[in-house]
């Protein structure tokens, strides 16, 4: 029988997961613990010899692993010298044009990590240098050398956050635990759907959303699968589809959620100024009209081709300072100013794609500070593009509609599971929080 404090406990605990002020997080595990327990009995046999090999598929038995984690302005050679590697060999992994297609040395990141293997001489047998926390290069120096790119074992899992904005989506998924970098995601997913620079306290959203994990710990943020967005007293949902002609994200009924132009050339900044024709100019301190929209933005920010068309300038001139003109086409073309610099291949002639990168967000010609002027022409005159209406992309072909049902039934049941999971609380009478769910697939 349980005594009165564990019974106190246990209902202090019920209450707390009733109100949604504690969580239980789910591990994600498919089939029952007795299973699982069966299955690590049967590789008994076999355990020795996969536990002989590391992170990276080495049987690192006999040898002294050392982690170097590379400084900055720190060369290959400053790094394996202490390790008993001949100028020889340095010399060899640094010209080899075979070694240099899987590794080179003028490419080694500060902050990254080399892992070296040393034998019972001190001496560096094998090196695997951290690309990224999933891929990676071994430079075998056991029998010659050799060097073989790895990526490590990756786990995909669909996760849900679910929320109430009180300042920004940022935020907003920062307090729930999910990478604040779905807002940048999200932004795009319902670019023309919602205006993000207009947020409102109060706005909801729900998401589906994939995660990359080694070793349960996440280490890459995938795509969003679905989700739905309350805005302004109106609800949009989008859904991720891959048909026979592509991907593309579509709403409840096989609509693209794509328009001809991107909403906005960068990606999930602050407009500082708005198209309009009295305003005060920065510089000159009179009233000139502004016939575009500035992004502010910190310098080298990539800007984005809202749309597929052809390069017509790409050049520089005192008040633009370095800029690019889209014509798109009879009708449409696209302006973008105060560049940095171009990005590369892009100049008079360039065929470009929508979401093409072509420039960096800079402050040349007559600009106070760091931001991107982005000018709209239709027919020959600027106007505002927040005014105009574009016509979407394809929807789901005919061919693929059966699939596409068959996947919006399973998203939106995903959908509608992480939002029951907030009813508890906002009954209670809370301020609807934010959380996020793994989902057992």
């Amino acid at each position: 029988m349980l005594s009165n404090r564990a019974l106190v406990l246990s209902a202090a605990l019920a209450l707390l997961m009733a109100l949604g002020l504690f969580s239980v997080a789910c591990t994600g595990t498919t089939g029952s613990d007795a299973a699982s327990t069966a299955a690590d009995d049967a590789s008994d046999s076999t355990a020795t010899t996969a536990n002989a090999l590391d992170a990276f598929g080495i049987e690192a038995n006999g040898y002294d692993v050392e982690e170097q984690a590379i400084r900055r302005n720190q060369t290959f050679s400053d790094l394996v010298q202490p390790y008993g590697i001949s100028p020889r060999q340095v010399h060899q992994i640094a010209t080899d044009e075979a070694l240099r297609e899987v590794f080179d040395v003028r490419r080694i990141r500060a902050g990254r990590t080399m892992h070296v293997y040393r034998d019972s001489t001190d001496t560096a047998r094998l090196l695997v240098y951290e690309r990224d926390q999933i891929n990676y290069v071994t430079i075998d120096l056991r029998d010659g050398i050799s060097a073989t790119e790895g990526a490590r074992d990756v786990q995909t899992r669909q996760r849900t956050v679910h929320g109430v904005i009180e300042s920004s989506p940022y935020r907003a998924l920062q307090r729930a635990g999910a990478s604040p970098h779905l807002a940048v995601q999200l932004a795009n997913v319902l670019a023309w759907q919602v205006d993000f620079y207009r947020i409102q306290r109060g706005d909801r959203f729900t998401i589906v959303y994939e995660q990359d994990y080694i070793d349960d710990e996440p280490v890459r943020l995938g795509r969003i699968l679905a989700t739905r967005f309350e805005h302004a007293g109106r609800e949009h949902t989008a859904l991720y589809y891959a048909h026979s002609e592509g991907t593309d994200y579509f709403n409840e009924d096989g609509e693209s959620m794509r328009k001809a132009f991107l909403r906005a050339p960068l990606e999930y900044s602050r407009i500082s100024s708005r198209y309009s024709r009295n305003r005060t100019h920065p510089v000159h301190g009179r009233n000139v009209p502004h016939l575009g929209t500035d992004y502010a933005a910190p310098t080298g920010t990539p800007i984005r081709a809202t749309g597929t068309g052809t390069v017509v300038r790409a050049g520089y001139t005192r008040g633009n300072g370095n800029y690019v003109k889209i014509r798109h086409n009879s009708t449409y073309s696209t302006q973008y100013l105060h560049m940095s610099r171009f990005a590369s291949g892009i100049s008079r002639g360039t065929r470009v794609e929508q979401g093409e990168v072509i420039g960096y967000v800079g402050q040349t010609g007559l600009a106070t500070g760091p931001h991107l002027c982005y000018r709209f022409w239709k027919n020959g005159q600027q106007v505002d593009p927040f005014r105009l209406e574009f016509p979407s992309g394809d929807p789901v072909p005919e061919a693929d509609r059966n699939g596409f049902e068959e996947q919006k039934t399973r998203l939106m049941a995903a959908l509608s599971r992480a939002e029951r999971q907030q009813q508890i609380p906002a009954l209670a009478g809370r301020s609807l929080g934010t959380a996020t769910t793994e989902l057992e697939t």
